[in-house]
């Protein structure tokens, strides 16, 4: 009887250890998360938000890293060929999903080489001019620019992204000819529309507010159908003659291919929790940044429309594959 009651207890904590939910895998300390844009921008802001708000629920170190170049891929690369044990995660914008309508061979295959957490958050870029520019609303400066056709210029965080494609659609929408100038992200942009080196720029909210609220750039208008609660008296482009105009932008945290594993089921739980926090969203609001709803399969689902629906514009806008 002993040796059958030993055999059975045997048996029993075995099948518990089978059983044993997510929860209980043991996470690396720290988690790297990489951002594939230089500090300071819009994504890497988010990200070290997401950064002690996911180390706190979790128990462990979290850092940001930014590994910048050719359009958000070197970044996205790099978290491609990392092992699915958590270690590395990678938080990016909405580039991640545009960039297999620009470039003709990634050396990742978005779909199948990432592992969707979550719809970390969502926000309207802002169409924004520099202190000095001449005009004062959109409709000035859509006359100015058809006056000077391909004389001025926007920057953007780089070839493809939602602020680059928000100009693309202005220029259509408006009728005029600008040049777009693409910067290896949103901070370099910033400072050389800041610096008087470029004179339009749609980025992020949250880059354009600080600087806005320091008087160093002009917010001619936002590019959701709705105003922004941080920036109420600033119309949207819709609002502003545009009638339709609608681009947001939005920002996702992946881990590398994991199948679902054990890693992946902890951390999209983790991060269901994190963005359910009142103490997050107020941080993110006050930055005109919506927290984002969809985690796990309902996030995978979004990210794989989102290549189609972005593939339709970067071909309307006659946007050139890149090597």
């Amino acid at each position: 009887m002993k040796t059958f009651s030993a055999r059975l207890a045997g048996a029993m904590m075995a099948i518990v250890a089978a059983l044993a939910p997510a929860q209980a895998q043991r996470l690396p300390d720290p988690i790297k998360i990489i951002v594939p844009f230089p500090a300071g921008g819009t994504t890497d802001i988010l990200a070290r938000h997401i950064a002690k708000h996911l180390g706190d629920k979790l128990g462990v170190q979290t850092v940001v890293e930014n590994r910048a170049g050719a359009s958000g891929t070197i970044g996205s690369d790099f978290v491609a060929k990392a092992p699915a044990d958590g270690s590395v995660l990678l938080l990016a914008a909405t580039h991640h999903v545009i960039n297999p309508s620009l470039f003709r061979k990634l050396p990742y295959d978005t779909v199948k080489a990432f592992s969707p957490i979550a719809q970390v958050a969502t926000a309207p870029n802002a169409l924004v001019v520099t202190k000095d520019f001449p005009a004062k609303s959109v409709a000035e400066l859509i006359e100015i620019a058809k006056q000077q056709p391909g004389k001025l210029s926007f920057g953007s965080t780089g070839i493809g992204g939602a602020n680059h494609l928000s100009g693309e659609l202005f220029k259509q929408m408006a009728g005029v000819d600008i040049v777009h100038i693409p910067y290896k992200g949103a901070a370099p942009a910033m400072n050389d529309l800041i610096g008087g080196h470029i004179p339009i720029l749609f980025d992020s909210l949250p880059t354009v507010i600080p600087a806005a609220q320091g008087g160093l750039l002009r917010v001619l208008a936002v590019t959701s159908r709705e105003r922004a609660p941080t920036l109420p008296d600033v119309p949207t482009l819709d609002e502003a003659g545009l009638k339709g105009f609608e681009s947001l932008g939005w920002f996702g945290l992946y881990m590398p291919q994991a199948n679902g594993n054990a890693v992946y089921q902890q951390l999209t739980a983790a991060m269901t929790e994190v963005l359910a926090s009142p103490e997050l969203a107020e941080k993110l609001s006050a930055q005109g940044v919506q927290v984002g709803k969809l985690t796990g399969e309902s996030f995978g689902k979004f990210v794989e429309s989102e290549i189609a629906r972005w593939g339709a514009v970067v071909r309307a806008a006659n946007v050139p594959q890149q090597d």
